[in-house]
């Protein structure tokens, strides 16, 4: 399948790029060392400027899930299922798993990111247990 050129928001370029190196990396702060996600212009700690791309080791746990059961877009078809995964590092990360690990799920589940190679072309992450 041949890609569509990717939009990005003016912050989070270099996470897609890492992403697409098999390394996640988030914003952390200079300042504080503080890791925060979604990317900004900014520390939402300390309001410094001064902010560097870092990666994280991808390892978390299971804060909440949901599954979606109606299609929305093309490349996600239901049942589609979403968590919410605190890092190791503290941030929060909304994410995705295969559907298959939904009896698994439970509170504070330790599970790590992949790399995949999602239908629109571009790679993704997605969570798995550990």
């Amino acid at each position: 399948m041949s890609k569509t050129p990717r939009q990005y928001s003016p912050y989070d370029a270099p996470m897609w790029e890492s992403i697409s190196q098999g390394q996640l990396k988030l914003q952390r702060c200079r300042e504080t060392g503080v890791f925060y996600y979604p990317p900004g212009p900014m520390c939402p700690e300390s309001l410094s400027f001064d902010v560097e791309w870092a990666p994280v080791s991808g390892h978390g746990k299971i804060l909440s899930w949901t599954v979606f059961h109606r299609q929305y877009l093309p490349a996600y078809p239901a049942p589609h299922l979403v968590v919410a995964v605190q890092l190791e590092e503290g941030p929060i990360m909304i994410g995705y798993m295969d559907h298959v690990h939904l009896p698994r799920l439970a509170l504070d589940l330790p599970v790590s990111v992949e790399y995949v190679d999602h239908t629109d072309g571009y790679r993704i992450t997605r969570f798995h247990p550990n």
